[in-house]
């Protein structure tokens, strides 16, 4: 499914490639089987979630 030599990264590890992109969705698979959401939440491959962690706009520094 992708390039990585030995086997892709685990979960929680840096460097999995997007094997099928879904933007219209808001969705990406990535070859180690999580499945990446727009909104920075996560399923990962063992079921279990990591909710999104965004930082709302009223949250952000301005730079002027």
């Amino acid at each position: 499914m992708c390039s990585h030599r030995s086997s892709c990264p685990s979960a929680d590890a840096a460097g999995p490639h997007i094997v099928s992109a879904h933007p219209e969705q808001g969705w990406n698979l990535l070859c180690n089987g999580a499945i990446v959401f727009d909104d920075s939440g996560e399923l990962l491959p063992d079921g279990s979630v990591v909710a999104p962690h965004r930082v709302f706009a009223g949250l952000l520094a301005v730079v002027a």
